[in-house]
């Protein structure tokens, strides 16, 4: 199986699965346990995409100016500052360390 076929066959099943999912009677749905469970699920993916992306480096764990970037976002975020705001301390942030050559 080649790439390209590994590709278009998840694309289809994503379609198929989407397409499902609009079969799915609304009072099932509106229900609260699902209505939780869906809540909660997106923020744990949400979590676990924030760490991997801070913390990964190919197969292997990595410390750098990622770490204290995401670190004065979330400190900021607690403080309930603008989202830009917080984007632009934490840019400042990593590219500060990366220039004093903290982390690559």
């Amino acid at each position: 199986m080649t790439m390209w076929t590994a590709i278009l066959v998840a694309s289809i099943i994503c379609v198929v699965w989407k397409t499902l999912g609009y079969l799915v009677p609304p009072r099932l749905l509106e229900a609260p346990r699902p209505a939780r469970t869906a809540d909660l699920l997106t923020v744990a993916l949400l979590a676990a995409l924030v760490a991997v992306q801070t913390l990964g480096d190919g197969q292997a764990v990595t410390l750098d100016a990622r770490v204290p970037a995401v670190a004065v976002a979330a400190g900021l975020l607690l403080v309930r500052a603008p989202f830009l705001v917080v984007v632009a301390a934490a840019a400042v942030t990593a590219s500060l360390l990366r220039a004093l050559g903290w982390a690559a």
